[in-house]
């Protein structure tokens, strides 16, 4: 696992839509969000495609006010002149030379990174080093950190000081490969993940999830995992949360260094083919749109079920949580018998033959025609397409 990929938004405006289907591709969907930096560029692209939001930011960038560790890492850098640097993130870039200038600092470190030969893990870390004025050597291939590693590795570090710009979660593998090759390793982090102050919002998301009551849950950065984890923990929750994931709420991230703390947990999580944002979206869409839209064409009616959003002939039906469950189920059977026993299950009713039959006769009334219900004696429910 490398050094935490820092993801900036990238461009999520789509195309020209051409009818309500494309303007909307996730209408009557519910995705949780829980990045915290630049939240609002992806809710609102969530949004824009008809999404629902539910965001809750698992931890938030401490101000650069407050991180004296930082500065005091800096100077230290300053101070050992390094042979090499490697630059991980625009953003923490960005975030270091700021952090410097604000304490009066910013010229030495900028004489200091020159100084030296610099390294980029992809083409954002490498404008960011750019536009500070300062030319790098070298680029990962891949935009990976262990990479440059072997890079690195493969010239020869021993008896250079490497310093390593970090991201907030620290792949301790591959500063340790600088370590054992001979180099000394100073490491800089210009953003720390921090706990909000005084937020109920995650314990919020945790229950939405765990309720089924999202479709899918977004992470960009892999400490947001860990501190989702960490909470559903304190709330008793950790193992329901886990197995909501692995079941009716599709988790997905940004990159595979965010995956990481999901698929540790068992969770096998979207993940886009480009490390970016935008592609993040378009995977979330697609999988959504292909895999979460039921439809039945009847004589008297086109039945729609996107998510929570039931549509009859292109109008909004409200439905309590039971029945639209049921009709979720009834719709991915495809015609087939569901059991009343596993129908039960499904609803946790605990076996109860009235709640079932309350359901039904609950969803047979708010369809067009409650014979699409069809009673299979002795055998449990179907749809008669």
């Amino acid at each position: 696992m490398t050094v935490a990929h820092a993801i900036e938004v990238q461009d999520a405006t789509a195309a020209p839509e051409a009818s309500e289907a494309v303007e909307a591709p996730l209408d009557g969907f519910r995705i949780g969000v829980t990045s915290h930096r630049r939240s609002r560029d992806l809710i609102e692209a969530l949004e824009r495609r008809g999404a629902s939001v539910l965001h809750a930011p698992a931890l938030k960038i401490a101000p650069v006010q407050e991180d004296m560790v930082l500065i005091e890492d800096t100077r230290t850098i300053i101070a050992a002149k390094p042979d090499i640097c490697i630059a991980t993130t625009a953003y923490g870039m960005r975030r270091w030379c700021e952090a410097a200038d604000s304490f009066g600092i910013g010229e030495q470190l900028l004489e200091t990174l020159s100084a030296c030969r610099m390294f980029v893990r992809g083409p954002k870390a490498r404008g960011a080093v750019r536009a500070a004025g300062l030319a790098d050597v070298g680029i990962s291939s891949d935009e990976t950190t262990a990479t440059l590693v072997d890079m690195l590795l493969a010239e020869g570090v021993r008896n250079k000081t490497v310093a390593v710009q970090l991201h907030g979660y620290t792949d301790v593998r591959q500063l340790e490969r600088l370590r054992m090759s001979g180099a000394t390793v100073l490491t800089v982090t210009p953003y720390r993940w921090v706990k909000p102050d005084g937020e109920d919002k995650l314990p919020r998301l945790i229950e939405a999830v765990v309720g089924g009551n999202l479709d899918v849950l977004t992470f960009t950065s892999a400490p947001a995992v860990d501190a989702m984890w960490s909470t559903a923990h304190e709330m008793g929750l950790y193992r329901q949360l886990i197995e909501a994931l692995k079941g009716p709420v599709t988790v997905a991230a940004v990159g595979p260094v965010t995956a990481q703390p999901l698929v540790d947990a068992g969770l096998t999580p979207l993940i886009p083919d480009r490390y970016r944002m935008g592609a993040l979206i378009r995977l979330v869409t697609e999988h959504l749109s292909l895999n979460h839209v039921r439809r039945l064409e009847t004589k008297s009616a086109t039945i729609e079920l996107r998510g929570r959003c039931l549509r009859i002939n292109g109008e909004v039906v409200d439905l309590a949580p039971a029945p639209l469950l049921l009709l979720r189920a009834l719709l991915g059977a495809g015609g087939a018998v569901l059991s009343r026993e596993a129908l039960s299950d499904l609803l946790d009713l605990r076996g109860s033959v009235h709640a079932l039959d309350m359901t039904v006769s609950r969803l047979r009334s708010s369809l067009p025609d409650g014979k699409l219900v069809e009673t299979v004696v002795k055998r449990g429910y179907r749809l008669r397409a």
